[in-house]
C-alpha cells in the first residue's frame, strides 16, 4: 500500500463507487495546542492512517509471509524478549524501530498508574467490558471494521484477543521487560495495518461504510475515549477517590498506548480536560445505531451469560444500560427488566459506597453486586473465554462471504 494522502483516499474512493467521504462531516477542528506535541496546529487525524507499517504489512500479505510471521510471533510474548529469529528483513527493522518507548515516556507515572490499575481492577474490568465494550458496537466506523473483517465471523476469539490487549494493558508489570504490553501493541499494530489493506477489498464492507480505508488516527482516537476517557468519566462520577496524581498516572498510561498504536504526538491529549473537549467533538456526535453493531452486542452480551454472574441476564443488560444510557440501549435492542434496574439505581451506589469505606451501611444488595463485579472480573482475566493466553494474530482475509 503506497503514502495514503487525503487525495489519494478520495480518488481510491471515486475509483471503488463508494459515496461518502472517508471522516464525519464536520471538519476537525481540534487544536495540537492540547496535545503532547503542542504544536498548535489543525490536521486532521481521519486522513491519516500508518505511513511506516502501511506498505510493510502490505508487502507481506501479498507475498503470502504473514502465517510465517504469525508462527514466528507465538514465542515472542515478553516486552523484554528478544526479537524473534526468521523474520523478513524490512520487518524485522520496523520492531527495531517500533519495540520501544516514547523518549517522553514518564516511567514513574507508568508505576503510579499500575498500581492505581491494581487497586481500581475490578471497576475497570466492569467497564472496560461492558461499558467500553458495548460502547463500542454503537461507533459504526468500529463496528462495521469489526463485523466484516476476518474476526468478525469468530467473535468469541475476537473478543478474547481484546481482552488479550486490555489485561496486558493494565498488568502491574504492562511496560516492564517482564510484562507484555509493547509486544502486544506491535501486533496489534501490525493487526490494524492489515485490516487497512484488507478491507476496502471486501464487497460487504464497501457496500455499508462511508469509509475509504479503516483505523485511521482518528478512529484509534475515537476507541482511546471509549476506553480510556469513558472510564475515568465513570469513576469520577461514582465518587471513586482518584488522586491527582493518579488521574495523571492513568492519562499518561494512554498516551503511551497511543503511541505505541501509531497515533501522532500532534493527537494525543496532554490533559483530560483536553481529552473531554476531544471526546465530545469527535464520539459523541457520531454514537449511532448499524445492524452490525446490533449483531455484535447480542455476541458480546451473550459471551458474559455463559459464566456464572449471580444475576439474571436482564439484569447484566439493564447494567450495560445503567452505564451507557437508555438509548443506546434502544439503539442495540436490549430487553427490560425495570425490576433488575431499580435494584441497580439504589443498590450500585451504596455497594461502590460501602466498598470504598464512604458509607458503614452494608447494601441489602451487596453480596450480588460482589458476585457479579467479580465474575466480570474474573471473565476478563480469563480473556474473556478461556483461562489461556489468546495471542493475537496478524489476519490474512475478511469476513467469509456468506
Amino acid at each position: 500500500m503506497q503514502n495514503l494522502s487525503r487525495r489519494r483516499v478520495l480518488t481510491l474512493g471515486a475509483a471503488l463507487g463508494l459515496a461518502g467521504v472517508a471522516a464525519p462531516s464536520t471538519a476537525w477542528a481540534w487544536s495540537s495546542a492540547g496535545s503532547i506535541a503542542a504544536t498548535d496546529t489543525v490536521s486532521d487525524p481521519w486522513g491519516v492512517w500508518d505511513d511506516d507499517t502501511d506498505p510493510l504489512v502490505a508487502s507481506l500479505l501479498e507475498n503470502g509471509q504473514i502465517p510465517a510471521v504469525n508462527t514466528a510471533f507465538d514465542s515472542w510474548i515478553e516486552n523484554g524478549d528478544a526479537l524473534p529469529a526468521g523474520l523478513p528483513a524490512p520487518l524485522t527493522a520496523w520492531l527495531q524501530r517500533h519495540n520501544t518507548l516514547p523518549s517522553w515516556t514518564d516511567q514513574a507515572k507508568l508505576a503510579r498508574a499500575a498500581q492505581f490499575n491494581k487497586r481500581m481492577s475490578m471497576y475497570l474490568f466492569l467497564l472496560y467490558g461492558l461499558g467500553s465494550g458495548i460502547m463500542s458496537t454503537v461507533i459504526p466506523r468500529e463496528a462495521r471494521n469489526v463485523y466484516w473483517s476476518e474476526g468478525g465471523a469468530d467473535m468469541k476469539a475476537r473478543a478474547a484477543k481484546t481482552f488479550t490487549y486490555g489485561y496486558d494493558l493494565n498488568a502491574v508489570d504492562a511496560f516492564q521487560p517482564t510484562g507484555h504490553f509493547v509486544v502486544t501493541s506491535n501486533k496489534t499494530r501490525l493487526t490494524h495495518a492489515a485490516v487497512r489493506h484488507l478491507l476496502p477489498q471486501s464487497p460487504g464492507w464497501r457496500a455499508v461504510t462511508d469509509d475509504f480505508v479503516p483505523i485511521s488516527n482518528g478512529d484509534i482516537l475515537i476507541t482511546f475515549h471509549s476506553l480510556g476517557t469513558f472510564v475515568r468519566r465513570e469513576m469520577k462520577s461514582w465518587g471513586l477517590r482518584i488522586s491527582a496524581a493518579e488521574d495523571e498516572a492513568f492519562l499518561h498510561q494512554w498516551q503511551v498506548a497511543l503511541h505505541l498504536l501509531g497515533v501522532r504526538d500532534d493527537f494525543i491529549p496532554a490533559t483530560w480536560a483536553a481529552a473531554e473537549q476531544q471526546s465530545a467533538y469527535a464520539l459523541t456526535p457520531l454514537l449511532a445505531p448499524t445492524p452490525e453493531g446490533i449483531n455484535l452486542a447480542d455476541i458480546l452480551l451473550g459471551l458474559t451469560s455463559q459464566v456464572d454472574l449471580g444475576v439474571t441476564r436482564g439484569f447484566q443488560r439493564e447494567f450495560a444500560r445503567y452505564l451507557l444510557s437508555d438509548r443506546i440501549g434502544d439503539w442495540l435492542r436490549l430487553p427490560r427488566d425495570y425490576a433488575s434496574r431499580a435494584v441497580i439505581e439504589v443498590g450500585w451506589p451504596a455497594y461502590v459506597a460501602f466498598r470504598e469505606g464512604l458509607s458503614p451501611i452494608i447494601p441489602s444488595g451487596f453480596s450480588m453486586f460482589d458476585r457479579f463485579v467479580r465474575g466480570l472480573a474474573m471473565l476478563f482475566l480469563n480473556n474473556g473465554t478461556s483461562a489461556t493466553y489468546t495471542p493475537i494474530t496478524i489476519p490474512t482475509g475478511n469476513r467469509p462471504s456468506t
